[in-house]
């Protein structure tokens, strides 16, 4: 019965995150805090990820989640329990709060990284400008730049919104596009606005 239910609540956060359509759509694409620009590239100024006071104390408060096969760690709530942890995903959460969703996709050395995610922020764009996203920001966490963006309100309440980044890293010999969403109903996203944002922006990311 206990295997039966966190498999019951596994299913409803990948549904939630809409993870299997997402992450496949973003592998065939070839900040809401406004931080210090640090450069420039394509169609943007890559922004970093700092938190605000809020958001500061949000993690300050929280308990650090490592995920030792990749070497990544975050800031959670303490009240958001593990629920599966693999070599390539990672998924933390309840459905009365949110989930953080993480996975890792190992790709050739010679996949064209950049453009991969140059193409990903204009697809966001585009997303942006049909109103299905809110916000969309070149971002730099913790020394790694990718594209963050925030989904607008779905017309169904009770569906799922996001706030995401993808990113590529080098580490241990491979090249890694990173996938790292957080989420939650539409009708809950705001209560828990800043709270996804202190887990974002929490991230350490080891390369190399």
């Amino acid at each position: 019965m206990k295997l039966l239910l966190s498999g019951g609540i596994l299913f409803f956060a990948m549904t939630m995150c809409g993870l299997g359509e997402r992450f496949e759509s973003l592998r065939g694409s070839s900040n809401t805090n406004g931080g210090p620009t640090t450069e420039r590239r394509s169609g943007g100024d890559v922004k970093q990820a700092e938190m605000t006071s809020s958001q500061r104390d949000i993690a300050d408060n929280g308990v650090e989640v490592a995920w030792a096969e990749q070497g990544i760690k975050w800031k959670v709530p303490s009240n958001w329990p593990k629920m599966d942890v693999g070599k390539e995903s990672l998924n933390y959460g309840a459905p009365a709060e949110g989930f953080l969703i993480a996975t890792i996709s190992v790709m050739p050395s010679s996949f064209p990284s950049e453009s991969s995610l140059d193409a990903t922020y204009q697809s966001s764009l585009e997303q942006l400008k049909q109103g299905k996203y809110e916000e969309v920001n070149w971002l730099e966490i913790d020394g790694v730049k990718g594209v963050e963006w925030i989904e607008a309100m779905p017309e169904d309440k009770d569906g799922a919104r996001r706030h995401q980044w993808i990113a590529f890293r080098n580490y241990q010999g491979q090249n890694q596009q990173l996938n790292i969403m957080v989420s939650t109903k539409g009708s809950n996203f705001d209560r828990q606005r800043d709270t996804f944002a202190a887990i974002l922006y929490s991230m350490q990311i080891p390369k190399g």
